[in-house]
């Protein structure tokens, strides 16, 4: 286990749903230097916003990348949002297999540990884009 999926278990492991954890292991290990009022708009996203729709992990894994890179505003950087972006979608795919929480937890919930290894997988897939991307 890396140190950031250490960060990521705590978080996880403390009650925070799989978008809440990726913001807020990523804060911490990342110094995003986002505060606990500003983490709370990324609660809603859990569960693939509820429905199963994009797994909440994934967003949370966006909106972290998203705090690394944009200064100003997507709009203004968009040549290096848009790829890394996709980069982090398809290594998103690459480690759980789909994007959808309705697909994704049918294979990495576990009674026991629930979303948990959706959580760990998503850290790998955001390590390995910020070593392809933010490293660049």
């Amino acid at each position: 286990m890396t140190e950031f999926q250490t960060v990521v278990e705590k978080y996880y492991t403390s009650g925070y749903n799989c978008s809440e954890t990726l913001v807020r292991a990523a804060n911490e290990y990342y110094h995003l230097d986002l505060h606990d009022e500003d983490m709370k708009m990324i609660a809603g996203f859990g569960g693939g916003m509820f429905v199963g729709s994009t797994c909440g992990a994934l967003v949370g894994s966006v909106a972290a990348l998203s705090k690394m890179v944009i200064k100003t505003k997507a709009h203004d950087q968009l040549d290096e949002i848009r790829p890394y972006t996709q980069k982090c979608v398809r290594n998103f795919k690459e480690e759980l297999g789909n994007m959808d929480c309705a697909h994704v937890k049918p294979i990495h919930h576990t009674k026991e540990t629930k979303c948990l290894n959706t959580c760990l997988l998503a850290a790998k897939a955001l390590e390995k884009t910020i070593l392809e991307t933010v490293g660049e």
